[in-house]
């Protein structure tokens, strides 16, 4: 428990990561050291075997499923003998789908015309139109970026030293907009987030998805072994949590305590980042980032305007494990590879350069059983309120199992088989029945029984009501008193009178985070977050009445 309090305290920014470095090393001295694994056993885990699809379920209510997800959840519900709820009206649906696909409310021009609009594919009509508007994808990426823990700046600054920021951080921002919006494939983008620059000339043309890990944290006195740890650490953290939805970091200073992640498994893949470099590059430049012996690297000011933030190969090195995670006892050698769990057998040694294009295909490999299964929950949850793995990035032994394994992974095979479209598989969610239900239900007479079987929802017999986010209720303030810009590119200050821009174009800080978006929940951008919390406070509505945006 000390451990798992360490660790929070350290994601929250509240104690700095290289002491809580420490603390977590002493901690874990003390442990017990796990027995060997077995590994043939920890692969019949759900989350470790390959999704499968499932035939779609028989129920009785043949006429309301209109999308397989229908199939899945009514089958569950009639189990318990109960049934879905009614479907919501039409004003209630325009409302809810305009919001969730694209963080903005619909025009009264737009209700009414949806109102009067009885043509039997109407709705479909409307979600057609919503997913190919642009703003769809600003939507979906204020979904990714705290996920990659996006920021233009780092969590310490001596003085006006500025060397390690990210002024043009948000080309990573433009380039994450561009992917949702064109429909990139979910395998492809994981690639060019991970190794854009060994695609050849399609990596060219998406050099700034690198920034995925060209934004990490840096730290002063980057030379230093223990200071360069911490960074390898941030990167395995992010990608894994991301990408896998497993805590392979909780292993740099010993055997996972719950899932089948090795010290060496940790090290092997820390080994790829300590063979990359963080570079601020200008195209076409042969020598990025390059500061010589007294020369003094530039400020955030003395950047030129086309700096890409990205990463490329450095020094082709594999890592020792570090013994209770002390760089200065090491232990053997780690060839860089995949995580042992996720290869069918002993992991093959990455061969070409650090090693980030293997690990990237193997990510976005329809054999990897996570990829899919960890994405489409992820999307699942932000439209229903609730994913069906509640714990979205983990996993693993430690995290919750899905409430309807079934259906997440007929959703994921059904996704990669569909060329990891994001569009189909968000067209099928807000299509289907079960995201068309009433949110507002009374629980007495025939939902009764419903409200005491299942009184968290987790058979989604109803739909889950959702409070906006800080993204969505800014634009909707904008976007009602028809100031809302629809222009983005350099960030802006979020609380700067003249940004009427939607606010995932906001100025993300990891110094200080603007506090409207600390206010309302927007997550602490030094670390990977998986979800946001909700809180209600009295800071929140003094901000209503007298803030100078309202």
């Amino acid at each position: 428990m000390m451990i798992l309090f360490a660790r929070h305290m350290m994601e929250r920014a509240i104690w700095p990561r290289r002491a809580l470095t420490s603390i977590i090393a002493l901690l874990c001295s003390a442990s017990l050291t796990a027995g060997p694994i077995d590994w043939q056993k920890e692969q019949e885990f759900w989350s470790f075997q390959k999704p499968v699809q499932h035939p779609l379920p028989s129920v009785w209510q043949k006429v309301w499923p209109s999308q397989p997800i229908d199939f899945f959840v009514l089958a569950t519900l009639e189990a318990k003998g109960l049934k879905p709820s009614p479907e919501a009206s039409k004003r209630t649906l325009i409302r809810r789908v305009t919001f969730d696909l694209t963080g903005l409310p619909p025009t009264p021009e737009e209700v009414t015309a949806f109102l009067l609009d009885t043509r039997p594919d109407a709705y479909a009509q409307l979600v057609e139109r919503l997913v190919e508007s642009r703003a769809f994808g600003e939507r979906l990426a204020s979904l990714w970026l705290p996920l990659a823990r996006y920021a233009e700046d780092q969590a310490h600054q001596v003085g006006d030293d500025t060397k390690f920021f990210y002024p043009y951080a948000y080309k990573y921002r433009a380039w994450v907009i561009g992917a949702f919006n064109h429909d990139l494939p979910y395998d492809r983008f994981i690639k060019m987030q991970l190794a854009a620059d060994k695609y050849g000339c399609e990596g060219q043309e998406n050099l700034p998805a690198l920034g995925f890990l060209g934004l990490g944290p840096k730290y002063y006195n980057r030379n230093r072994i223990d200071v360069m740890a911490d960074e390898w650490e941030d990167r395995v953290d992010t990608l894994s949590r991301t990408m896998l939805g497993l805590t392979v970091a909780c292993a740099r200073c010993h055997d996972h305590k719950f899932d089948p992640i090795t010290t060496h498994d940790y090290y092997a893949l820390a080994g790829v980042f300590a063979s990359t470099k963080m570079v601020n590059k200008v195209p076409g430049e042969a020598a990025p980032d390059v500061v010589g012996e007294g020369q003094k690297a530039p400020s955030a000011k003395e950047m030129s305007s086309a700096t890409i933030h990205m990463v490329e190969d450095g020094e082709i090195k594999n890592l020792n494990i570090f013994i209770r995670g002390n760089p200065e006892r090491k232990g053997e050698l780690a060839e860089r590879s995949l995580p042992r769990i996720l290869c069918n057998g002993e992991p093959k040694p990455f061969q070409d350069g650090s090693g980030r294009k293997e690990l990237a295909e193997a990510i976005g490999s329809p054999d990897n059983p996570l990829t899919a299964r960890v994405f489409v929950n992820r999307i699942f949850g932000s439209f229903f309120g609730r994913p069906l793995v509640s714990t979205p990035s983990n996993f693993g032994h430690s995290g919750q199992p899905p409430s309807n394994p079934e259906l997440l992974d007929d959703l994921a095979v059904r996704f990669m088989q569909e060329g990891w479209s994001v569009k189909s598989l968000v067209r099928e969610i807000v299509l289907s029945s079960t995201y068309k239900q009433r949110s507002t239900i009374s629980i007495s007479g025939q939902f009764k029984d419903a409200a005491r079987i299942d009184p968290e929802n987790l058979m989604l017999w109803h739909m889950n009501r959702k409070r906006l986010s800080v993204e969505e209720w800014r634009d909707s303030v904008l976007f009602t008193c028809n100031q809302l810009s629809d222009r983005g590119g350099k960030s802006l200050e979020l609380d700067d009178p003249k940004n009427f821009r939607r606010t995932v174009y906001g100025r993300v800080s990891r110094l200080k985070l603007n506090d409207t978006f600390m206010q309302f929940d927007y997550p602490d951008a030094n670390v990977h977050a998986e979800k946001r919390t909700v809180t209600t406070t009295p800071i929140q509505k003094l901000f209503m009445l007298n803030s100078p945006f309202v």
